[in-house]
This record gives structure tokens, sequence and C-alpha cells, in this order.
């Protein structure tokens, strides 16, 4: 009731539409915990972190020109070595690669941008706004997200360039584009949670990079397994980004393929379950500090 007719006084007709207009609206306000609440507000922010990604040069150099640079020049230089030793288009291996490289050198990226909004207490004002708490971390993920699948995309049409093809139709391909979601999803969250609980001015970048080059160099990428050291053969077989390759190179030239997605799945599943949790108790601590 407004404060006219609570004098006794007829309400006018605007004051009516106002009060009315106002009712509905607060009708409308989900809960800041309620689920509506959660992705309502998640959509706005994942588009503010998708335009951060887009306007950010060096990440996006980082994300973008330098993976496909790789891949050009990993198959300029070691194309014909690795085609030779394994019998096929290295393409079907150097893309794959690369596309999880450039998903994990962008999650680092990810990461900077990360610690520096919590410096500058912009996490701390996100964090004190009347929205769902876990709408801005979600958005992260999502943001993420739709980072891999437009480098993938962009990688997958340089690999086009280098002989890289999709031999067993449509299905396949969106496995692949699937594939390097999943393990990009997975670690995005690691390297979240790694920034959000990590202390300030902590050297995380150079550990993620330095783990990420070991990884990129150590898997059947470049070469088969069998081609590595026989007590190295083990641990380049199962290291994450090994099966991840094999089943995108299998979903886009055929070959076994079960084994590869049963890895990714146990890789995804326990990277993501050590992670989720780490990630959204180290998100409040962070976002409190200021």
């Amino acid at each position: 009731m407004s404060t006219a007719a609570a004098a006794g006084v007829p309400e006018t007709a605007a004051e009516v539409r106002e009060r009315r207009w106002l009712a509905t609206t607060a009708a409308d306000v989900p809960a800041e915990g309620s689920v509506r609440a959660w992705w309502a507000q998640t959509r706005p922010l994942t588009g503010r972190q998708v335009l951060v990604f887009v306007r950010d040069v060096p990440t996006l150099l980082q994300s973008l020109i330098f993976p496909a640079l790789s891949m050009l020049m990993f198959k300029v230089v070691l194309g014909d070595a690795i085609g030779s030793a394994t019998g096929q288009n290295s393409a079907y291996g150097t893309v794959p690669l690369v596309i999880l490289v450039g998903a994990m050198f962008g999650s680092i990226a990810s990461a900077m941008r990360l610690n520096l909004e919590r410096s500058t207490g912009l996490l701390a004002r996100l964090y004190v706004l009347p929205i769902n708490r876990a709408a801005d971390l979600s958005s992260r993920v999502f943001s993420e997200l739709t980072r891999i699948l437009m480098t993938t995309v962009v990688l997958l049409a340089v690999g086009h360039l280098i002989g890289f093809r999709f031999t067993q139709g449509v299905g396949p391909a969106i496995g692949l584009v699937l594939v390097a979601l999943a393990y990009g999803a997975a670690f995005s969250t690691l390297t979240l949670a790694l920034a959000v609980n990590a202390k300030p001015g902590a050297p995380l970048v150079p550990y993620l990079g330095l783990v990420s080059s070991v990884l990129m160099f150590f898997n059947s990428g470049f070469s088969p397994v069998s081609a590595y050291p026989t007590w190295l053969q083990p641990i380049v077989e199962n290291q994450p980004m090994t099966p991840a390759i094999e089943a995108m190179r299998a979903l886009a030239a055929g070959g076994p393929l079960t084994e590869s997605l049963v890895k990714v799945t146990i890789w995804t599943v326990l990277i993501l379950g050590l992670s989720i949790y780490p990630a959204l108790r180290g998100y409040r601590k962070a976002a409190r500090e200021r």
C-alpha cells in the first residue's frame, strides 16, 4: 500500500501502476540461494568472462595463435619422422595434442586473471552482491568451456590445412570435441582450485606451466608409446593426455576406442572430484580476504 492510500488519499493511476509493477518485479526476483537465481545470474557473468577473454590480447594469443603456430611447426619439423615411425599421418596425433595444450595454457592464463581480480578486490565486491554465491565461480567454468570450444574449432580448421580429416562421420567428430571439453573442464577446475587456494604472490603459473610442459612432451601425440624407454612407457600410456589423444585419434581416423574413453572418463571424474570442493572452499576464502 502506498503512503497516499495509507493516509486516506486516493491513489492516482500512475501510483497504482507503479505499485503493481513493484509487486510484480519483487515476485519475479528469485531467492538468492535458488537454482533459478544461480542460472539467471551465471549467464551474464559467463558473458562477462568471455568478453574479458576476447579483449585480453595476450590470453587470446596464448590460447589460439600460439597453439596454431605450434601445430604448423610440429608438422613441418617432426611430421615426416613421426609418419615414418607410425605409418599414419602425424596430424592425427599433433592436432589432438595441440588442442589439449591450448586448453591447458588457456586455463593457466585464466588463473592469472583470477589472481589479478583477487588482488584488486573484484572478487570481494562480487561476493557481497545480492547474487547466488556460486554464480561467479560457475561462470568461470562455463566461460572456460566456451573458450575451449572456440579454441578446438579454430585448431581443427588449422589442422585441416595439414591433413587432419574426420573419416568416421559426424557423431565421432562431435565426440572428439566432447573429449576435448571434458579434459579441458577437468584441467580448468583443477587450475581454478589451485589459484584460489594459493597464497597471493605464490609462483603458481610457473609450476603449472612446468607440469603442462612435461605432459606435453611425454605422451603419444609426438610418437607412439612403444618408442619411449621401457621404464617410462607405463607413465606415458596412463598420464591424462595420452588416453585423451588416443580417443580423439580413434574418433577422427578410426581404431580402438573403448579403453581410451574409459581412461579419459576416470581421469576426468577423478580430477573433478578432487578439485570441486577445494575450488568452492578456496573461492569463498579468497573472496573474503578484502
